[in-house]
């Protein structure tokens, strides 16, 4: 898991660039293309399945990790990085050159890319010690969408709350209903 692009680093201010002949521009790719290879095998020294980053990925850094059968996501949220750490037991690094082999995640057992509707889901399933899940919620609007989201969490507050207190009331106008029976 990664908090960097895996592109090629341009210069931190307008760089510029005289070529006089065409192989000139031959050689600037091919430095290009050395510098996103070695920033691939710092990755591929760890020996990972899947690379998760927050940024973008070129193209290029996309082919040197499929040859060695490396699938990668890119430009996830800051919270589903998290919450993927969580379930994997990896941690975010910020640099390539800074991992280890212990910051790989293990504890997941498989990943797959699923397509639902027109979009596409990652899964990451049978996980050891999983500490978050995800929720997948869908409706024909936005305001069908909003209403059961709002119902999800009305629903999970209370199971929490049975969780942390285990005294329950119940509602709905059941005491009503009690009174009415026993007048």
């Amino acid at each position: 898991m990664l908090d960097c692009p895996l592109e090629y680093k341009k210069g931190e201010s307008a760089t510029q660039l005289e070529l006089t002949k065409a192989s000139d521009f031959a050689n600037v790719l091919k430095q290009e293309e050395k510098e996103v290879e070695e920033l691939c095998n710092e990755i591929l020294r760890v020996k990972p399945d899947v690379v998760i980053t927050e940024k973008g990925v070129s193209d290029l850094a996309q082919h040197f990790l499929l040859k060695h059968n490396v699938s990668v996501i890119r430009r996830i949220r800051k919270t589903d990085n998290l919450r993927i750490g969580r379930v994997s037991g990896a941690v975010i690094c910020n640099r390539p050159e800074e991992l280890e082999e212990r910051d790989v995640g293990t504890e997941c057992g498989l990943f797959e890319v699923k397509k639902i509707g027109d979009e596409y889901f990652a899964y990451f399933l049978e996980c050891e010690n999983p500490k978050a899940c995800t929720i997948m919620l869908r409706g024909a609007s936005k305001d069908v969408l909003n209403e059961i989201e709002r119902n999800l969490h009305d629903a999970m507050s209370v199971a929490r709350n049975i969780m942390v207190c285990g005294n329950v009331i119940p509602g709905g106008g059941c005491v009503e209903m009690s009174v009415s029976r026993m007048l």
